[in-house]
Protein backbone atom coordinates (compact mmCIF):
# COMPACT_ATOMS: atom_id res chain seq x y z
CA UNK A 1 0.00 0.00 0.00
CA UNK A 2 1.41 3.39 -1.07
CA UNK A 3 1.65 6.04 1.63
CA UNK A 4 0.11 9.34 0.56
CA UNK A 5 2.68 12.12 0.30
CA UNK A 6 1.99 15.09 2.55
CA UNK A 7 2.84 18.73 1.95
CA UNK A 8 2.70 21.78 4.19
CA UNK A 9 2.52 25.30 2.76
CA UNK A 10 3.31 28.23 5.02
CA UNK A 11 0.99 31.10 4.09
CA UNK A 12 -2.32 31.34 2.22
CA UNK A 13 -1.42 34.15 -0.13
CA UNK A 14 -2.28 33.79 -3.80
CA UNK A 15 1.01 31.95 -4.37
CA UNK A 16 0.34 29.50 -1.54
CA UNK A 17 -3.22 28.84 -2.67
CA UNK A 18 -2.21 28.41 -6.31
CA UNK A 19 0.52 25.95 -5.33
CA UNK A 20 -1.85 24.15 -2.97
CA UNK A 21 -4.27 23.58 -5.85
CA UNK A 22 -1.43 22.31 -8.03
CA UNK A 23 -0.09 19.97 -5.35
CA UNK A 24 -3.54 18.50 -4.84
CA UNK A 25 -3.72 17.88 -8.58
CA UNK A 26 -0.36 16.09 -8.30
CA UNK A 27 -1.77 13.76 -5.63
CA UNK A 28 -0.27 15.32 -2.49
CA UNK A 29 -2.33 15.81 0.67
CA UNK A 30 -1.69 19.47 1.38
CA UNK A 31 -2.22 21.55 4.50
CA UNK A 32 -1.86 25.33 4.35
CA UNK A 33 -1.04 26.99 7.68
CA UNK A 34 -1.90 30.67 7.92
CA UNK A 35 -0.99 33.19 10.63
CA UNK A 36 -4.03 35.41 10.02
CA UNK A 37 -7.66 34.53 10.76
CA UNK A 38 -8.53 34.32 7.06
CA UNK A 39 -6.92 33.65 3.68
CA UNK A 40 -5.10 35.92 1.26
CA UNK A 41 -1.92 37.12 2.94
CA UNK A 42 -1.27 40.45 1.24
CA UNK A 43 -4.65 39.92 -0.45
CA UNK A 44 -6.49 39.83 2.88
CA UNK A 45 -9.89 41.56 3.04
CA UNK A 46 -10.94 44.24 5.52
CA UNK A 47 -14.67 44.70 6.21
CA UNK A 48 -16.10 47.53 8.32
CA UNK A 49 -19.41 49.43 8.56
CA UNK A 50 -20.77 47.83 5.40
CA UNK A 51 -17.62 48.52 3.34
CA UNK A 52 -15.42 45.83 1.81
CA UNK A 53 -11.79 46.67 1.09
CA UNK A 54 -9.18 44.58 -0.68
CA UNK A 55 -6.10 45.26 1.43
CA UNK A 56 -3.58 44.45 -1.27
CA UNK A 57 -3.56 43.55 -4.97
CA UNK A 58 -6.42 44.83 -7.11
CA UNK A 59 -5.05 44.54 -10.66
CA UNK A 60 -5.73 41.20 -12.37
CA UNK A 61 -4.01 40.35 -15.65
CA UNK A 62 -3.58 37.16 -17.70
CA UNK A 63 -6.94 35.56 -16.76
CA UNK A 64 -5.72 32.39 -18.50
CA UNK A 65 -3.54 31.72 -15.43
CA UNK A 66 -6.64 31.78 -13.23
CA UNK A 67 -8.67 29.64 -15.62
CA UNK A 68 -5.87 27.07 -15.69
CA UNK A 69 -5.98 26.70 -11.91
CA UNK A 70 -9.74 26.32 -11.74
CA UNK A 71 -9.58 23.64 -14.48
CA UNK A 72 -7.29 21.34 -12.46
CA UNK A 73 -8.58 18.09 -10.99
CA UNK A 74 -7.18 15.50 -8.61
CA UNK A 75 -4.70 13.49 -10.63
CA UNK A 76 -4.80 15.92 -13.61
CA UNK A 77 -1.93 18.37 -13.23
CA UNK A 78 -1.39 19.69 -16.81
CA UNK A 79 2.22 20.63 -15.97
CA UNK A 80 3.38 18.95 -19.17
CA UNK A 81 1.09 21.06 -21.37
CA UNK A 82 2.09 24.33 -23.15
CA UNK A 83 2.07 27.35 -20.86
CA UNK A 84 0.60 29.56 -23.56
CA UNK A 85 -1.62 27.43 -25.82
CA UNK A 86 -2.59 28.91 -29.18
CA UNK A 87 -6.12 29.85 -28.12
CA UNK A 88 -4.69 32.00 -25.31
CA UNK A 89 -2.52 33.94 -27.74
CA UNK A 90 -5.27 34.37 -30.33
CA UNK A 91 -6.75 37.89 -30.54
CA UNK A 92 -9.93 38.32 -28.53
CA UNK A 93 -11.14 41.24 -30.71
CA UNK A 94 -11.81 43.26 -27.60
CA UNK A 95 -14.13 40.68 -26.07
CA UNK A 96 -13.65 39.04 -22.69
CA UNK A 97 -11.82 35.68 -22.80
CA UNK A 98 -13.73 32.46 -22.26
CA UNK A 99 -13.42 31.52 -18.60
CA UNK A 100 -15.75 28.54 -18.30
CA UNK A 101 -14.09 27.01 -15.22
CA UNK A 102 -13.43 30.35 -13.53
CA UNK A 103 -17.06 31.40 -13.82
CA UNK A 104 -18.04 28.58 -11.44
CA UNK A 105 -16.09 30.31 -8.67
CA UNK A 106 -15.82 34.04 -9.43
CA UNK A 107 -16.91 36.55 -12.05
CA UNK A 108 -14.03 38.40 -13.71
CA UNK A 109 -14.77 41.48 -15.81
CA UNK A 110 -12.51 43.65 -18.00
CA UNK A 111 -11.69 47.19 -16.88
CA UNK A 112 -11.16 50.11 -19.28
CA UNK A 113 -9.23 52.26 -19.25
CA UNK A 114 -6.61 50.14 -17.56
CA UNK A 115 -5.42 53.24 -15.70
CA UNK A 116 -6.17 56.94 -15.73
CA UNK A 117 -2.79 58.56 -15.15
CA UNK A 118 -2.97 62.09 -13.73
CA UNK A 119 -0.16 64.61 -14.05
CA UNK A 120 0.52 67.41 -11.59
CA UNK A 121 -0.97 70.03 -13.96
CA UNK A 122 -4.39 68.31 -13.90
CA UNK A 123 -4.08 66.70 -17.34
CA UNK A 124 -4.42 62.95 -17.64
CA UNK A 125 -3.67 60.03 -19.94
CA UNK A 126 -6.07 57.10 -20.27
CA UNK A 127 -4.05 53.98 -20.92
CA UNK A 128 -6.35 51.30 -22.34
CA UNK A 129 -4.13 49.20 -24.61
CA UNK A 130 -5.81 50.53 -27.74
CA UNK A 131 -3.00 51.48 -30.10
CA UNK A 132 -4.91 54.13 -32.03
CA UNK A 133 -6.34 55.77 -28.92
CA UNK A 134 -2.86 55.77 -27.43
CA UNK A 135 -1.51 57.45 -30.56
CA UNK A 136 -4.23 60.11 -30.40
CA UNK A 137 -3.32 60.96 -26.82
CA UNK A 138 0.40 61.04 -27.60
CA UNK A 139 -0.30 63.36 -30.51
CA UNK A 140 -2.19 65.71 -28.20
CA UNK A 141 0.67 65.78 -25.67
CA UNK A 142 3.81 65.53 -27.81
CA UNK A 143 3.33 64.95 -31.56
CA UNK A 144 7.09 64.59 -32.03
CA UNK A 145 7.01 61.40 -29.91
CA UNK A 146 4.65 59.48 -32.21
CA UNK A 147 7.51 57.93 -34.14
CA UNK A 148 9.24 57.09 -30.84
CA UNK A 149 6.10 55.34 -29.62
CA UNK A 150 6.12 53.08 -32.67
CA UNK A 151 9.72 52.11 -31.97
CA UNK A 152 8.97 51.63 -28.26
CA UNK A 153 5.96 49.46 -29.15
CA UNK A 154 8.11 47.23 -31.37
CA UNK A 155 10.91 46.97 -28.78
CA UNK A 156 8.50 46.19 -25.92
CA UNK A 157 6.78 43.56 -28.06
CA UNK A 158 10.10 41.84 -28.79
CA UNK A 159 10.94 41.78 -25.07
CA UNK A 160 7.46 40.43 -24.26
CA UNK A 161 7.64 37.65 -26.82
CA UNK A 162 11.06 36.47 -25.65
CA UNK A 163 11.04 37.46 -21.98
CA UNK A 164 7.47 36.48 -21.10
CA UNK A 165 6.09 34.02 -23.63
CA UNK A 166 9.29 32.02 -24.12
CA UNK A 167 11.27 32.54 -20.90
CA UNK A 168 8.56 33.46 -18.38
CA UNK A 169 8.38 29.97 -16.90
CA UNK A 170 12.11 29.28 -17.07
CA UNK A 171 13.56 28.36 -13.71
CA UNK A 172 17.08 29.78 -13.46
CA UNK A 173 18.74 27.40 -11.01
CA UNK A 174 22.31 27.94 -12.17
CA UNK A 175 24.47 30.86 -13.24
CA UNK A 176 25.02 29.11 -16.55
CA UNK A 177 21.28 29.15 -17.30
CA UNK A 178 21.32 32.92 -16.78
CA UNK A 179 24.48 33.56 -18.78
CA UNK A 180 23.12 31.53 -21.69
CA UNK A 181 20.43 34.13 -22.38
CA UNK A 182 22.49 37.22 -21.46
CA UNK A 183 23.64 37.99 -25.03
CA UNK A 184 20.05 37.88 -26.26
CA UNK A 185 18.84 40.18 -23.48
CA UNK A 186 21.65 42.60 -24.34
CA UNK A 187 20.59 42.52 -27.98
CA UNK A 188 17.02 43.33 -26.95
CA UNK A 189 18.38 46.19 -24.81
CA UNK A 190 16.53 44.61 -21.89
CA UNK A 191 19.21 45.06 -19.23
CA UNK A 192 19.48 48.84 -19.10
CA UNK A 193 17.08 50.48 -16.63
CA UNK A 194 13.48 50.78 -17.71
CA UNK A 195 13.41 54.58 -17.36
CA UNK A 196 16.55 54.87 -19.48
CA UNK A 197 15.03 52.47 -22.02
CA UNK A 198 11.80 54.49 -22.16
CA UNK A 199 13.73 57.76 -22.44
CA UNK A 200 15.35 56.49 -25.64
CA UNK A 201 11.96 56.61 -27.34
CA UNK A 202 10.15 59.53 -25.67
CA UNK A 203 11.42 63.08 -25.23
CA UNK A 204 8.36 64.28 -23.33
CA UNK A 205 8.54 63.86 -19.54
CA UNK A 206 4.85 62.95 -19.24
CA UNK A 207 5.16 60.14 -21.75
CA UNK A 208 8.34 58.85 -20.14
CA UNK A 209 6.33 58.52 -16.93
CA UNK A 210 3.29 56.92 -18.59
CA UNK A 211 5.42 54.17 -20.13
CA UNK A 212 7.66 53.50 -17.12
CA UNK A 213 5.47 53.66 -13.98
CA UNK A 214 4.06 50.11 -14.10
CA UNK A 215 6.87 48.33 -12.16
CA UNK A 216 5.87 50.42 -9.14
CA UNK A 217 2.80 48.17 -8.91
CA UNK A 218 5.12 45.22 -8.19
CA UNK A 219 7.58 47.06 -5.96
CA UNK A 220 10.09 48.04 -8.63
CA UNK A 221 11.82 51.39 -9.07
CA UNK A 222 11.55 52.46 -12.74
CA UNK A 223 15.00 54.02 -12.35
CA UNK A 224 16.49 50.66 -11.33
CA UNK A 225 14.46 47.74 -12.75
CA UNK A 226 15.87 46.26 -15.96
CA UNK A 227 14.06 47.10 -19.18
CA UNK A 228 12.83 43.52 -19.45
CA UNK A 229 9.94 44.88 -17.37
CA UNK A 230 8.80 46.76 -20.46
CA UNK A 231 7.02 43.48 -21.14
CA UNK A 232 4.38 44.54 -18.57
CA UNK A 233 3.12 46.99 -21.19
CA UNK A 234 2.48 44.12 -23.57
CA UNK A 235 1.15 41.73 -20.94
CA UNK A 236 -1.57 44.29 -20.21
CA UNK A 237 -2.10 45.10 -23.88
CA UNK A 238 -2.45 41.41 -24.80
CA UNK A 239 -4.82 40.25 -22.05
CA UNK A 240 -6.16 43.48 -20.57
CA UNK A 241 -6.80 44.46 -16.97
CA UNK A 242 -9.58 42.67 -15.10
CA UNK A 243 -11.45 42.89 -11.82
CA UNK A 244 -13.03 40.15 -9.74
CA UNK A 245 -16.57 41.14 -8.83
CA UNK A 246 -16.65 41.26 -5.05
CA UNK A 247 -12.99 42.28 -5.09
CA UNK A 248 -9.75 40.32 -5.19
CA UNK A 249 -10.98 38.70 -1.99
CA UNK A 250 -13.65 36.96 -4.07
CA UNK A 251 -10.89 35.45 -6.21
CA UNK A 252 -9.09 34.33 -3.05
CA UNK A 253 -12.30 32.70 -1.78
CA UNK A 254 -12.64 30.94 -5.13
CA UNK A 255 -9.12 29.56 -4.81
CA UNK A 256 -9.87 28.39 -1.25
CA UNK A 257 -13.02 26.66 -2.45
CA UNK A 258 -11.15 24.93 -5.29
CA UNK A 259 -8.33 23.86 -2.98
CA UNK A 260 -10.76 22.38 -0.46
CA UNK A 261 -12.79 20.66 -3.21
CA UNK A 262 -9.57 18.90 -4.22
CA UNK A 263 -9.12 17.71 -0.63
CA UNK A 264 -6.77 20.37 0.74
CA UNK A 265 -6.95 21.73 4.29
CA UNK A 266 -6.35 25.26 5.62
CA UNK A 267 -5.59 26.05 9.26
CA UNK A 268 -5.99 29.71 10.26
CA UNK A 269 -4.54 31.42 13.36
CA UNK A 270 -1.60 29.03 12.93
CA UNK A 271 1.65 30.95 12.83
CA UNK A 272 4.76 28.88 12.12
CA UNK A 273 7.50 29.16 14.75
CA UNK A 274 10.09 27.04 12.96
CA UNK A 275 10.60 24.57 10.15
CA UNK A 276 11.54 21.12 11.45
CA UNK A 277 14.85 19.85 10.10
CA UNK A 278 16.36 16.40 10.48
CA UNK A 279 18.87 14.11 8.84
CA UNK A 280 18.17 10.95 6.82
CA UNK A 281 15.61 8.56 8.34
CA UNK A 282 14.66 11.16 10.93
CA UNK A 283 18.09 11.19 12.58
CA UNK A 284 19.28 14.55 13.97
CA UNK A 285 20.68 16.84 11.28
CA UNK A 286 24.42 17.40 11.45
CA UNK A 287 24.60 21.14 10.91
CA UNK A 288 25.64 23.00 7.77
CA UNK A 289 27.67 20.26 6.16
CA UNK A 290 25.48 17.26 6.90
CA UNK A 291 22.41 16.19 4.98
CA UNK A 292 19.43 18.29 6.08
CA UNK A 293 15.81 17.51 5.22
CA UNK A 294 12.61 19.48 5.95
CA UNK A 295 10.21 17.28 7.91
CA UNK A 296 7.39 19.64 8.87
CA UNK A 297 6.69 22.73 10.96
CA UNK A 298 6.27 23.69 14.58
CA UNK A 299 3.49 26.20 15.28
CA UNK A 300 3.51 29.05 17.77
CA UNK A 301 1.36 26.98 20.13
CA UNK A 302 4.03 24.27 20.25
CA UNK A 303 2.18 21.71 18.14
CA UNK A 304 4.01 20.03 15.28
CA UNK A 305 2.83 19.01 11.81
CA UNK A 306 4.84 16.47 9.84
CA UNK A 307 5.09 16.30 6.06
CA UNK A 308 7.22 15.02 3.20
CA UNK A 309 7.78 18.53 1.84
CA UNK A 310 7.51 22.06 3.21
CA UNK A 311 6.91 25.13 1.06
CA UNK A 312 7.11 28.71 2.28
CA UNK A 313 4.82 31.28 0.70
CA UNK A 314 6.21 33.74 3.21
CA UNK A 315 8.86 36.41 2.91
CA UNK A 316 12.25 35.03 1.82
CA UNK A 317 14.29 36.74 4.55
CA UNK A 318 11.79 35.83 7.27
CA UNK A 319 11.69 32.20 6.11
CA UNK A 320 15.42 31.68 6.39
CA UNK A 321 16.37 34.04 9.23
CA UNK A 322 13.45 33.32 11.57
CA UNK A 323 12.18 29.83 10.75
CA UNK A 324 15.45 27.91 10.20
CA UNK A 325 18.37 27.80 12.61
CA UNK A 326 21.60 29.35 11.24
CA UNK A 327 23.49 26.05 11.75
CA UNK A 328 21.43 24.50 8.95
CA UNK A 329 22.11 27.25 6.42
CA UNK A 330 25.29 27.37 4.35
CA UNK A 331 23.96 29.34 1.37
CA UNK A 332 20.97 31.37 2.63
CA UNK A 333 22.75 32.90 5.60
CA UNK A 334 21.55 35.88 7.63
CA UNK A 335 24.25 37.98 5.98
CA UNK A 336 23.01 37.10 2.48
CA UNK A 337 19.39 37.84 3.38
CA UNK A 338 20.32 41.16 4.93
CA UNK A 339 22.43 42.19 1.93
CA UNK A 340 19.50 41.76 -0.41
CA UNK A 341 17.74 45.01 -1.32
CA UNK A 342 14.15 44.92 -0.16
CA UNK A 343 11.34 46.57 -2.09
CA UNK A 344 9.68 49.76 -0.95
CA UNK A 345 6.82 49.72 1.49
CA UNK A 346 3.40 51.36 1.45
CA UNK A 347 0.93 53.39 3.41
CA UNK A 348 -2.54 52.31 2.30
CA UNK A 349 -5.57 54.28 3.46
CA UNK A 350 -8.95 52.53 3.26
CA UNK A 351 -11.89 54.91 3.27
CA UNK A 352 -15.62 55.10 2.65
CA UNK A 353 -17.46 58.29 1.72
CA UNK A 354 -20.90 59.54 0.78
CA UNK A 355 -21.48 59.67 -2.97
CA UNK A 356 -24.68 61.77 -3.00
CA UNK A 357 -24.53 64.59 -5.55
CA UNK A 358 -20.89 63.81 -6.38
CA UNK A 359 -19.85 63.47 -10.02
CA UNK A 360 -16.53 61.66 -9.81
CA UNK A 361 -14.21 62.09 -12.76
CA UNK A 362 -12.11 59.18 -11.56
CA UNK A 363 -11.82 55.73 -13.06
CA UNK A 364 -11.50 52.33 -11.39
CA UNK A 365 -7.67 52.51 -11.33
CA UNK A 366 -6.07 55.97 -11.00
CA UNK A 367 -2.38 56.86 -10.89
CA UNK A 368 -1.74 60.35 -9.49
CA UNK A 369 1.84 61.41 -10.15
CA UNK A 370 3.77 64.02 -8.22
CA UNK A 371 5.58 66.77 -10.10
CA UNK A 372 8.82 65.16 -8.88
CA UNK A 373 8.98 61.78 -10.59
CA UNK A 374 12.65 60.82 -10.54
CA UNK A 375 13.54 62.67 -7.34
CA UNK A 376 10.57 61.21 -5.46
CA UNK A 377 11.65 57.72 -6.56
CA UNK A 378 15.15 58.43 -5.23
CA UNK A 379 13.69 59.64 -1.94
CA UNK A 380 11.73 56.40 -1.55
CA UNK A 381 14.21 53.80 -2.81
CA UNK A 382 17.67 55.29 -2.29
CA UNK A 383 17.62 58.08 0.30
CA UNK A 384 14.79 56.37 2.25
CA UNK A 385 13.32 59.62 3.48
CA UNK A 386 9.71 60.71 3.79
CA UNK A 387 9.26 63.25 1.00
CA UNK A 388 7.05 66.35 1.38
CA UNK A 389 5.07 65.27 -1.69
CA UNK A 390 3.54 61.92 -2.61
CA UNK A 391 2.20 59.94 -5.53
CA UNK A 392 -0.95 57.83 -5.24
CA UNK A 393 -2.52 54.75 -6.71
CA UNK A 394 -6.20 55.50 -6.05
CA UNK A 395 -8.52 52.51 -6.34
CA UNK A 396 -12.29 53.10 -6.53
CA UNK A 397 -13.80 49.63 -7.09
CA UNK A 398 -17.37 50.74 -6.41
CA UNK A 399 -17.34 52.42 -9.82
CA UNK A 400 -17.44 48.83 -11.12
CA UNK A 401 -19.04 46.95 -8.22
CA UNK A 402 -21.33 49.08 -6.01
CA UNK A 403 -21.96 46.11 -3.70
CA UNK A 404 -18.65 46.83 -1.95
CA UNK A 405 -20.19 49.81 -0.13
CA UNK A 406 -23.54 50.68 1.47
CA UNK A 407 -26.06 52.30 -0.91
CA UNK A 408 -25.13 55.89 -1.75
CA UNK A 409 -21.47 55.42 -0.80
CA UNK A 410 -18.11 54.60 -2.38
CA UNK A 411 -15.37 52.35 -1.01
CA UNK A 412 -11.84 53.31 -2.00
CA UNK A 413 -8.25 53.02 -1.03
CA UNK A 414 -5.27 55.15 -1.85
CA UNK A 415 -1.84 53.57 -1.84
CA UNK A 416 1.21 55.76 -1.27
CA UNK A 417 4.73 54.35 -1.82
CA UNK A 418 7.07 55.03 1.12
CA UNK A 419 10.49 53.73 2.19
CA UNK A 420 10.66 50.37 3.92
CA UNK A 421 11.59 50.22 7.60
CA UNK A 422 15.30 50.49 6.96
CA UNK A 423 14.43 54.19 6.99
CA UNK A 424 13.97 54.19 10.77
CA UNK A 425 10.73 56.19 10.47
CA UNK A 426 8.46 55.90 13.51
CA UNK A 427 5.09 55.14 11.95
CA UNK A 428 3.32 54.87 15.29
CA UNK A 429 4.01 58.59 15.69
CA UNK A 430 3.62 59.87 12.13
CA UNK A 431 1.07 57.47 10.61
CA UNK A 432 -2.12 59.34 11.52
CA UNK A 433 -0.86 62.68 10.24
CA UNK A 434 0.44 61.09 7.04
CA UNK A 435 -2.91 59.39 6.32
CA UNK A 436 -4.80 62.64 6.96
CA UNK A 437 -2.43 64.51 4.66
CA UNK A 438 -3.03 61.99 1.87
CA UNK A 439 -6.83 62.31 2.14
CA UNK A 440 -6.68 66.12 2.34
CA UNK A 441 -4.68 66.11 -0.87
CA UNK A 442 -7.35 64.09 -2.69
CA UNK A 443 -9.95 66.57 -1.43
CA UNK A 444 -8.13 69.85 -2.01
CA UNK A 445 -6.64 68.85 -5.38
CA UNK A 446 -10.17 68.07 -6.60
CA UNK A 447 -9.87 64.34 -7.15
CA UNK A 448 -12.67 63.73 -4.62
CA UNK A 449 -14.12 67.19 -3.87
CA UNK A 450 -15.37 67.57 -0.31
CA UNK A 451 -13.90 64.21 0.71
CA UNK A 452 -13.10 65.28 4.26
CA UNK A 453 -16.74 66.25 4.86
CA UNK A 454 -18.09 63.16 3.08
CA UNK A 455 -15.82 60.72 4.90
CA UNK A 456 -17.66 58.12 7.00
CA UNK A 457 -14.89 55.53 7.49
CA UNK A 458 -11.09 55.56 7.52
CA UNK A 459 -8.34 53.13 8.49
CA UNK A 460 -4.81 52.62 7.25
CA UNK A 461 -1.75 50.40 7.29
CA UNK A 462 1.93 51.37 7.34
CA UNK A 463 5.21 49.50 6.87
CA UNK A 464 4.77 48.22 10.42
CA UNK A 465 1.75 46.17 9.28
CA UNK A 466 3.86 44.45 6.63
CA UNK A 467 6.63 43.75 9.13
CA UNK A 468 4.56 42.67 12.13
CA UNK A 469 1.37 41.18 10.70
CA UNK A 470 2.75 39.76 7.46
CA UNK A 471 6.25 38.88 8.75
CA UNK A 472 7.82 40.86 5.92
CA UNK A 473 11.47 41.79 6.52
CA UNK A 474 11.89 45.54 7.07
CA UNK A 475 8.22 45.96 6.23
CA UNK A 476 8.83 45.47 2.50
CA UNK A 477 5.57 45.25 0.54
CA UNK A 478 6.68 43.18 -2.46
CA UNK A 479 9.67 41.02 -1.47
CA UNK A 480 13.21 41.63 -2.75
CA UNK A 481 13.41 44.66 -5.03
CA UNK A 482 13.44 43.55 -8.70
CA UNK A 483 16.78 45.04 -9.69
CA UNK A 484 18.98 43.49 -12.39
CA UNK A 485 21.10 41.73 -9.76
CA UNK A 486 17.96 40.37 -8.05
CA UNK A 487 16.27 39.03 -11.17
CA UNK A 488 16.16 35.47 -12.59
CA UNK A 489 19.10 33.42 -11.19
CA UNK A 490 19.99 36.22 -8.79
CA UNK A 491 16.54 36.18 -7.20
CA UNK A 492 15.87 33.74 -4.32
CA UNK A 493 15.40 30.23 -5.66
CA UNK A 494 12.17 28.24 -5.54
CA UNK A 495 14.07 25.21 -4.30
CA UNK A 496 16.23 25.60 -1.21
CA UNK A 497 19.96 25.17 -1.71
CA UNK A 498 20.41 24.34 1.97
CA UNK A 499 17.65 21.91 2.87
CA UNK A 500 16.14 19.01 0.94
CA UNK A 501 12.37 18.96 0.45
CA UNK A 502 12.12 22.68 1.26
CA UNK A 503 10.72 24.93 -1.46
CA UNK A 504 9.58 28.54 -1.81
CA UNK A 505 6.78 30.17 -3.75
CA UNK A 506 5.42 33.68 -4.19
CA UNK A 507 6.65 37.23 -4.67
CA UNK A 508 10.04 36.63 -3.01
CA UNK A 509 11.03 33.96 -5.51
CA UNK A 510 11.35 33.57 -9.27
CA UNK A 511 9.93 35.09 -11.41
CA UNK A 512 8.94 37.94 -9.03
CA UNK A 513 6.12 40.05 -7.62
CA UNK A 514 2.66 40.82 -8.94
CA UNK A 515 -0.40 38.58 -9.12
CA UNK A 516 0.40 36.92 -12.48
CA UNK A 517 4.05 36.34 -11.54
CA UNK A 518 3.01 34.80 -8.22
CA UNK A 519 0.75 32.34 -10.06
CA UNK A 520 3.65 31.62 -12.43
CA UNK A 521 5.86 31.02 -9.41
CA UNK A 522 3.38 28.41 -8.16
CA UNK A 523 3.54 26.55 -11.46
CA UNK A 524 7.35 26.72 -11.54
CA UNK A 525 7.62 25.37 -7.98
CA UNK A 526 5.04 22.65 -8.73
CA UNK A 527 7.14 21.52 -11.71
CA UNK A 528 10.28 21.35 -9.59
CA UNK A 529 8.48 19.26 -6.94
CA UNK A 530 6.92 17.01 -9.59
CA UNK A 531 10.33 16.31 -11.12
CA UNK A 532 11.95 15.73 -7.74
CA UNK A 533 9.29 13.12 -6.91
CA UNK A 534 9.18 11.51 -10.35
CA UNK A 535 5.70 12.80 -11.18
CA UNK A 536 6.67 14.59 -14.39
Amino acid sequence: MTTQRKAIIIGSGIGGLALGIRLQSLGFDTTIVEKLDGPGGRAYVRRAHGFTFDMGPTVITVPHFIEELFALERGVHNLDKPDFPSHVLAPQNGSAPTLAHTSRYVQIVPIKPFYRIYFDDGAYFDYDGDREHTREQIKAIAPDDLEGYERFHAAAQAIFERGFLQLGYTYFDSLGSMLAIAPELLKLDAVRTLFSFTSRYFKNDKLRRVFSFEPLLIGGNPLAVPAIYAMIHFVEKTWGIHFAMGGTGALVRGFVQKFEELGGTIRYNSEVKRILISGPDGAPARGRFGRRIARGVELADGSQLRADIVISNGDYAHTYMNLIEPRYRLFNTDARAKRMRQSMSLVVIYFGFRADGLDLGLRHHNIILSSRYEELLRDIFDRRVLAPDMSHYLHVPTLTDPSLAPPGHHAAYTLVPVPNNRSGLNWSQIGDAFADKALRFLDEAGYIPGLCERLVYKSFITPDYFERSLNSYLGNAFGPEPTLLQTAYFRPHNKSEDIENLYLVGASTQPGGGTPSVMMSAKMTARIIARDFGLL
